[in-house]
């Protein structure tokens, strides 16, 4: 296949929005059944739209050239954004800009995609990743991370949103990138650079919410929300309305597509409610997979209802739905277990931490259909079913840690040697590992939640966020950063001076370690890996063992973070990884604080 085959192949054509039908011939749909009468206004001239019985408005232009401004001009004279523009000019409330995908040539047109068993995911926001916040600064740290054993990049969603900073999940044109990261086509050059390196790229997509500016459905189009259904952040979407359901639907294919990426996380799906027959989430997964042939998709979902139904496995252990689930239950054990935090969500995991932790591994979820203290209702189902690769866990994402007061790490409340031990442990467990931007080098730089917003909107996202931590155990006496504050972001980014000094290159050092031995020894045993690996050996305060059955071999982990050392339990298979190090990991038969023991045994 040559690159203008491929850089054709590589458009989707949406149902909204602006599509080159031939050169230099667009056409503009707009489904506003609020509306009247819509003008497009095109390159600073205003013409009349098609209106049709059905709410859709469309127009035929031709001569238009890739690049063109245009936006929507309703009956009053407001003028709005094309809600499934491509790209903006600057803002979300600005003029969009005609692309022609065909622009871009591709250069990893060989890129066959990893397996999912390979998977270490690297979770970053382009915006605090590098000091310039940019896809092209981006580009310049694949080879660092490609260096260090990463294999897939998890990038914090880019739809745009209102104001020049933000974490994302406040998306209101979801098929724009974030005009402040660079145009779509610099997104491009750092997925076909990043498989250029062998890294995987997948996308957080939020399907489930807009945010609070730059969205003018409800204007255009109020029928595209349910007036009695609402979510944590906002109007719930009307997912059964067929042209509200084209628009949510198509997005995740469009990501795939046009930007050649290996995967989707879907943000909170519990709040994605859909009465259907077929459920908006099934008919997604169903048509990426019948759709995208040519390459793995990697499909991960986060839902705290610790559900398994959406993430089936076939005969051959493929994933004919959704690849793997977001397991905040590791995370908020670990959390409790390393740092004695039982506030908030954390109550739920209170009561012997080190039991949960070792389920988790064990089983997947620690929460199974118990009833939650917090809630007082029963949460989870059975997942001893689920084979490792299901679960995506992780001890710190952008989430637990943004969502603290003052946006905390790990390392800042647990400490260099507890904080190893754990990501030892989650390097060698046999579920999918995500790590978020940083860690691998120490990082101790906050991760705070930052927004721009202006006005009204800016002084209630300040005195809200100031609310929530208001008598808050555990966080009593700690100011709330201003989200709006430039600061508030600044502090946020990676110092990578860091890595000019002794202790992070430990760090680094220590990172590439691990992720090299999981390579050797963990991943072979993925492939086949069904349900029901998993067996805890043996638990008590603050220290743990688990093992693991595969068709290929028998690996087991030991750890201590308590306050004395622990004799080693039959673990089954030769030790073969010791932190700190040993020069005969076999040899250990005790377990001092802070250290971590693995074993394998080939069958």
């Amino acid at each position: 296949m040559d690159n203008n085959a491929a850089t054709e192949f590589r458009v989707f054509p949406k149902t909204w929005g602006a599509e080159y039908v031939a050169v230099g011939e667009v056409r503009f749909r707009l489904w506003a059944p609020g509306q009247d009468v819509v003008m497009l206004r095109l390159d600073g001239e205003d013409t009349e739209m098609t209106a049709s019985r059905d709410g859709w408005f469309e127009l035929l232009a031709t001569g238009v050239s890739a690049g063109t401004e245009y936006n929507f001009v309703l009956a009053d004279g407001m003028v709005v954004p094309d809600p499934a523009s491509r790209a903006q000019k600057d803002d979300v409330n600005g003029p969009s800009l005609v692309i022609d995908p065909t622009n871009y040539d591709w250069q990893d047109t060989d890129w066959k995609g990893r397996p999912w068993e390979e998977a270490v995911i690297y979770e970053l926001h382009i915006g605090t990743f590098t000091p310039e916040g940019t896809f092209r600064a981006a580009i310049d740290k694949l080879p660092y991370l490609a260096d260090l054993g990463i294999t897939m990049i998890e990038v914090m969603p880019l739809s745009q949103f209102g104001g020049k900073r933000g974490w994302g999940y406040d998306g209101v044109l979801l098929y724009a990138p974030h005009s402040t990261y660079g145009p779509p086509e610099d997104f491009k050059a750092f997925v076909d650079t990043a498989h250029r390196h062998g890294i995987s790229v997948v996308l957080d997509i939020v399907l489930n919410h807009f945010g609070p500016e730059g969205n003018y459905l409800p204007l255009l189009a109020p029928d595209f929300f349910h007036k009695e259904r609402k979510t944590p952040w906002g109007a719930g979407i009307a997912y059964d309305v067929n042209a509200a359901r084209s628009y949510i639907t198509e997005a995740p294919l469009y990501w795939l597509e046009e930007f050649h990426l290996d995967g989707l996380r879907f943000d909170a799906i519990d709040q994605i409610e859909d009465t259907s027959e077929k459920h908006a989430l099934i008919e997604i997964a169903e048509r990426i997979r019948t759709e995208i042939t040519d390459r793995p998709i990697h499909l991960t979902t986060e839902d705290c209802r610790n559900v398994t139904f959406l993430h089936p496995r076939d005969e051959d252990g493929s994933a004919p739905l959704f690849t793997g689930e977001w397991n905040d239950d590791l995370h908020n054990a670990v959390h409790v277990f390393a740092t004695g935090e039982t506030h908030a969500y954390y109550k739920d995991f209170a009561e012997s931490p080190e039991k949960l932790v070792a389920r988790c591994l064990a089983e997947g979820f620690a929460y199974q259909g118990e009833v939650s203290p917090q809630s007082g209702e029963k949460r989870g189902v059975d997942s001893t079913g689920q084979p490792p690769v299901a679960f995506v866990d992780f001890i710190q994402n952008h989430d637990q840690v943004g969502n603290r007061a003052e946006g905390e790490r790990l390392i800042s409340l647990a400490g260099d040697d507890r904080t190893k031990v754990l990501l030892a442990m989650l390097l060698f467990s046999p579920h999918i590992p995500l790590i978020f931007m940083g860690e691998e080098y120490g990082e101790t730089n906050p991760f705070l939640f930052f927004t721009d917003f202006h006005g009204d909107l800016a002084r209630a996202v300040r005195e809200g966020r100031a609310r929530e931590f208001e008598g808050h155990a555990g966080h009593e006496g700690e100011t709330v950063p201003d989200p709006n504050a430039k600061k508030t972001f600044e502090a946020s980014r990676l110092d990578w001076g860091k890595l000019k000094s002794a202790e992070n290159r430990d760090w680094l050092d220590f990172t590439r370690d691990l992720l090299s031995q999981r390579s050797k020894i963990v991943v072979p045993l993925l492939g086949s890996a069904p349900g029901g690996t998993g067996k805890v050996i043996e638990t008590d305060k603050g220290f743990l063992a688990v093992s693991w059955q595969f068709p290929k071999g028998r690996l087991a982990l030991v750890i201590n973070i308590g306050e004395t050392a622990k004799a080693v339990p039959d673990m089954q298979g030769r030790a073969f990884y010791a932190w700190p190090k040993k020069d005969h990991p076999d040899r250990v038969t005790e377990l001092t604080p802070n250290s971590i023991l693995v074993s394998f045994e080939a069958l």
